[in-house]
């Protein structure tokens, strides 16, 4: 059995966990596309397909867990400020979107997960922060600190919290 973990942002990841306990990571692809005179840097949903076509090929079944997010445009952040933009939270969903429309396109059923749900079993005796999803990642997954090791990999922290916590909590619909 293989057990995947998504975290859906653009700065996210997708964790593998086999049943050996070996841990594999793919960065969420982007592409650079010019917008209005600025190159960003968007989902790529061909490869995201590519990824999940990658992971078949090891004949294995797979649980696939996500998770489940939503924007917060107006919510007031420290100071006030707005959390998220309305831009932002429109290619937030669409990411997650691109996801779930990648795993029924390929029939893999995936269970999602909110972050408070995932967070509280996975690091209950910690901070919530994002480095702390690094350090707990590396004490439950040691083989794996060395693709863990830079604050840039919280996504693949999480990813990798997400795919245990799905290994521990299968749930599907």
């Amino acid at each position: 059995m293989i057990y995947v973990g998504i975290d859906p942002g653009s700065t996210g990841a997708v964790a593998v966990i086999d049943g050996n306990r070996s841990v594999s990571f793919y960065d969420t692809p982007t592409v650079e596309v010019n917008s209005g005179g600025k190159i960003k840097n968007m989902p790529n949903q061909y490869a995201f397909a590519d990824i999940f076509r990658e992971i078949s090929t090891r004949g294995e079944d797979m649980i696939v867990t996500i998770e489940k997010v939503w924007a917060m445009p107006g919510k007031g952040g420290p100071g006030g400020r707005q959390a998220m933009g309305v831009t932002s939270a429109f290619n937030f969903g669409m990411g997650f979107g691109m996801w779930l429309g990648v795993l029924a396109a390929m029939k893999l059923p995936a269970q999602q997960v909110a972050p408070m749900t995932w967070k509280k079993t996975m690091m209950a005796d910690m901070e919530k922060e994002k480095d702390a999803s690094r350090v707990k990642a590396m004490a439950l997954f040691p083989q794996a600190a060395s693709m863990l090791n830079l604050k840039k990999h919280h996504g693949r922290a999480d990813a990798l919290l997400i795919s245990e916590w799905g290994r521990r909590n299968n749930h599907y619909p």
